[in-house]
């Protein structure tokens, strides 16, 4: 029987699944925060990744469901106050839509999530199904990909205010948020791992989990390329540049 890794082995190999799979590798992300994303490009991106936005509460909802452990559900009860907002914090969904009329999109076009590709719809499906349905161990290292995240909304907010007319505090209030929100969600996620996956067996589901959730975000970026990035083609259904804009705002 193999040993189980020490704690501080494991984490590093943690951290080397986000070094070397994390979604700000993909070339779509490179192209955004350059600046060389066309402005239909950038709506195509921003109506995709509402849906993953906006199931994320739904995720949290299941895994909760699944949960005895009082102490474990109040911990985790403000990832779904941090999205979908409280009396005094208008949440991550509402900032997101923020971006959406940004960038010339009409906000109830990006939230009743039509004309989203269908394969953004099968990954975060997929992932909703998987927190709900897999050991809580899995469930939870699966976010565990927010250990990655602050480089890579640090990295958009100073690429998008260098490149793109549209950005502004308010617009990017979603991600400058997450700087802010993200940490305590890392630390406590991170020590639940550390402390439940106590078996070789164990860590080996945690890492396989967290190597789902990376496959999940790099598929979303690849369906975005493969629809809008030249040469496009856009599946039936999906949205097509000219639709779902805001009152006034110009097509590309």
């Amino acid at each position: 029987m193999t040993d189980a890794l020490s704690r501080a082995e494991f984490e590093a190999r943690l951290r080397r699944i986000g070094a070397e799979r994390y979604h700000d590798l993909h070339p779509f992300h490179h192209r955004l925060h350059g600046g060389t994303c066309t402005p239909d490009e950038v709506r195509a991106w921003v109506i995709n990744r509402y849906y993953y936005q906006h199931s994320i509460p739904m995720k949290d909802a299941a895994f909760m469901s699944r949960v005895a452990d009082p102490d474990l559900r109040r911990a985790w009860r403000s990832r779904i106050e941090d999205h979908d907002g409280t009396e005094t914090n208008e949440g991550g969904i509402r900032r997101w839509l923020r971006l959406a009329e940004a960038v010339g999109l009409d906000r109830d076009y990006v939230a009743s999530c039509e004309g989203v590709l269908p394969a953004t719809r099968f990954a975060v499906d997929a992932y909703v199904r998987f927190v709900r349905d897999k050991t809580l161990l899995e469930a939870v290292a699966a976010s565990l990909t927010e250990l990655f995240a602050p480089k890579i909304h640090a990295s958009r907010i100073e690429g998008l205010l260098q490149n793109y007319a549209f950005a502004d505090d308010a617009a990017l209030s979603y991600f400058r948020n997450r700087l802010k929100e993200a940490p305590k969600d890392v630390a406590f996620g991170l020590k639940w791992v550390l402390d439940h996956a106590d078996t070789a067996e164990k860590q080996d589901q945690a890492a396989r989990a967290l190597m789902f959730k990376t496959d999940v975000l790099w598929s979303q970026l690849d369906a975005l390329w493969g629809a809008y990035v030249e040469p496009a083609r856009i599946p039936p259904g999906a949205w097509r540049p000219g639709e779902g804009l805001a009152p006034g705002a110009e097509a590309a």
